[in-house]
Order: structure tokens, then sequence, then C-alpha cells
């Protein structure tokens, strides 16, 4: 390692086996050494707003723990044994073994071992997700790849309105599931059915199956779930669409749900109806809340500075600016976005609003952005949203701060969302409460 990184934001490779903890009914095999799977589910899950184990998550997963013996003479004979072992005793729809950094630098033939059980009753699959091969984004897409390319087959059928949802990331975004279902319902909302792969009722194995018959694959997103869209494209010749970041609040929500309603070539009488439906219902709450927002007694905000990945980034920047008028500072991209996605993001990122931009900087060091922020000093009572970690700089600088990125200790999180319209009131209401009790 040629430098170390203060106040980390997201986790190795091996945090993909959030990814299949967040599939209904699906089981990871670790072949790693003891304590990653643990550290992991530690970071992920309980500083991601205490969001317990699932299914069969923490400690359940099974694991080889590998030794310096099976260093010295390999691993393989152990991985058989726990593959062997999880399939007879674990009640699970769809298992994926992962590896760790020690397997990976072994070289143990996992493909081999795996192939010796795909006769089995369930479906089983394998990513080669060694820690130093990236972060738990890195994890998560070349887990999704694993399981499309071993274990999909095309149906030779299109299913209408179907459509596949490539978005958030388990567990590394805190509000995954609660977003996943409000997608769904936006979706539903203009007459299309949303194939949500994780969380509840997704359908489990059941809808990854579905994914050839789908209409188009819909990423909303930057860069994750490109690559994705991409394979399926080329695989199963489905078509697809991206929007590049996280739809809150009515300006951009409305934006979302007319471009994918032309793209599915859905009536634009349809989609207009369920807009209005819907802003009607959004502006009602917010002009209840105008006397408040107007007239506010004790100042807004000088400016707000995101400290996040490029998802919530672009998505919450672009809310702020269009539906409650606040004033971008610098935004700081966490998720290290590759180099070839970094001038999409920019370019989001320039046109906020009508003659609104803001700087943004690629630091996926916690103690950077902090410098950098203290450079500001106090004068712009800034809001900070960010991770719990952000929270003492935020009172450093006589500002306000809210939590909605790794790590959150700070906030329980069940179902919680930030997509949409209802997405754009529930952050109104978090951003307000906590500048509200910092003057209690």
């Amino acid at each position: 390692m040629s430098e170390i990184i203060e106040y980390p934001r997201q986790f190795c490779t091996l945090a993909a086996q959030q990814t299949i903890v967040a599939i209904d009914r699906a089981i990871p095999i670790l072949h790693a050494g003891p304590g990653c799977s643990s550290k992991i589910f530690g970071g992920a899950s309980f500083s991601s707003g205490y969001q317990g184990s699932g299914y069969v998550g923490g400690s359940a997963i099974p694991c080889t723990n590998t030794t310096e013996r099976d260093v010295v003479f390999g691993g393989e004979e152990r991985l058989r044994e726990v593959i062997d072992g999880a399939l007879k005793v674990m009640d699970g729809d769809f298992f994926v073994v992962l590896t760790g950094c020690t397997s990976d630098i072994v070289g143990d033939d996992v493909a081999q071992v795996v192939s010796e059980f795909t006769n089995r009753d369930v479906p089983i699959a394998y990513a080669e997700t060694g820690g130093f091969k990236g972060n738990s984004y890195n994890g998560h897409e070349l887990v999704l790849e694993s399981i499309i390319n071993q274990t999909i087959e095309d149906a030779g059928e299109r299913i209408e309105g179907l459509v596949n949802i490539w978005s958030v990331v388990p567990y590394q975004d805190p509000f995954w599931d609660g977003n996943l279902q409000a997608i769904k319902r936006l979706l539903e909302g203009i007459g299309l059915k949303a194939n949500i792969l994780f969380g509840e009722k997704s359908g489990g194995f059941k809808s990854w199956k579905q994914i050839p018959s789908a209409q188009f694959n819909l990423v909303i997103s930057p860069w994750v779930g490109v690559k994705i869209a991409e394979l399926l494209e080329s695989k199963f010749g489905t078509p697809w669409l991206q929007y590049p970041s996280i739809p809150i609040g009515a300006v951009e929500t409305s934006k979302f749900l007319k471009a994918v309603g032309r793209f599915a070539n859905i009536d634009e009488k349809i989609v207009d109806e369920y807009i209005k439906e819907q802003e009607s219902s959004y502006y009602y709450y917010l002009e209840k809340a105008a006397d408040f927002l107007l007239e506010f007694r004790y100042g807004l905000p000088g400016r707000f500075f995101n400290i996040a990945d490029s998802f919530y980034t672009i998505g919450i920047s672009k809310f702020l600016a269009n539906d409650l008028s606040l004033l971008p500072g610098h935004q700081f991209i966490t998720d290290e976005a590759p180099n070839e996605y970094r001038s999409l993001i920019e370019e989001q990122l320039l046109k906020l609003a009508p003659g609104v931009s803001t700087e943004v900087s690629f630091i996926a060091d916690g103690g950077k952005i902090h410098e950098k922020l203290r450079q500001y000093g106090n004068r712009y009572s800034p809001l900070i949203i960010g991770g719990t970690w952000d929270s003492d700089l935020a009172k450093e600088l006589d500002g306000y701060h809210l939590s909605i990125s790794l790590p959150i200790t700070d906030r329980l999180i069940l179902n919680r969302h930030y997509v949409g319209y209802d997405g754009g009131l529930r952050l109104t209401e978090d951003i307000y409460s906590s500048i509200l009790q910092s003057y209690q």
C-alpha cells in the first residue's frame, strides 16, 4: 500500500458477500481467512444504520477459514468440504462461492471445485473477489457478472413492461432496501413492472432467472451497473437506459419518469397524469412548510457539502439546488469512480440548475476531505451531508450535519428511502430536523 487512507468510506472487494445476503434466500460461501467475513459484516451492516444479518448473513455465513496449512498445500479440499456441508445443512435457494485474498494469491482452482456441485438441486456460482481487486462497488459488479454468466439462461421470450433495475449497492447504500421499493412504486405508477433483484419481495433467484425476459434494463447510477447492462445487451440483446443519479424530489423525479416513459414507449398522457398526481401531493406538503422554510428564524446553511458516492452526491445536489434553492459548496465523491465515468459525473454537477454549478473532487481519503473543508472556515455555516465521521467537523465549523453515507452509527435505518417525491419530503424533514436539533 503506497499510502494510508483516513476515514475510508467503503470496504474491499469481498464485501460482495453483502450483495449475496441481499438476495432473498441466497447464501454466500467464503473461501477466505478467518475474520474477513465478520469484519465486513460488522462494517457493512452495523455501520450502515444497524441493518442486522439478514436471512443467512453475519456469523451464519459458511467459510473455510483458511490457515497457513491451506496457503502451503492449497485449500481446495477444505473448500470442497465446506461447500458440501453447506449444501446439506443450509436451507437456501441459491449459493455463491466468494474468494478472499489468500485463495486468489495461492491460486486455488475454485472454478473446478464449484463445478463438482453444479448437478445438485440448487444453483451455485462463484466469483473471485480477493480484497486487493478493488472496493465494495467492484466486488458488487464482479458478483453480478459471475451470476449472469454462470447461471442465467435465455428463456427465449420477452415480457412486455418488465424492467430489470441496476442501481444501488446493497448495504454500501444504507437506504438500499427502501430505495429499491420506492423505484418499484414509481415504475408501477406509469405501468411498468420492476424486476427488483434485492431485498423485500424481490422474489429471490426467481427474479434473477427472469432477467433475460425483460423489455429493457434500467441503470440508475452514473457508473455502477453500466457494465452489467452492456453484458446483458451482448448476451441477450436487451436494450438499456441509463439515468445517472438517484431521482429525489419533484423536479428530478418527473424528469426521470418522462425519460423512462419515452424509452419504454408509454403513452405520454399516462406518464403526465401520474406525474401530476404525485406533484400535487408533493407541493401540498411543501406549501404547508412554506411559512417555516421562508421565515426560518435560525438562518439557512450558507452552502451544502456532500461527502458521498457519486450516486448520492449528484442526486442530493440536484434536489437541494432545484427544490429547496440551497447553494452548493464543494462536492466530494468518495466511491473511486473509474476515470471513464468521471466526465459524466462532473457534467451532472456543472448543471445542477440554471446558473448553478459546483466544484467537485474525487477523494476517497476522509482526512484530506476534512482538511479541505477546514479551509472554508465557519463563514458558510455549512450543511455537511456525509457519514457519522463528519459530525464533529460540522460542529467545529459551526455548521449542520446529516448522515446519509457510510459509516452511519447515529441512525437506525429500516426501510427509509430518499427516492422520488416522498423521498424528497423525507430528506427535507431530515435536513431541517438536524438543523433545528443543533439549536436545542
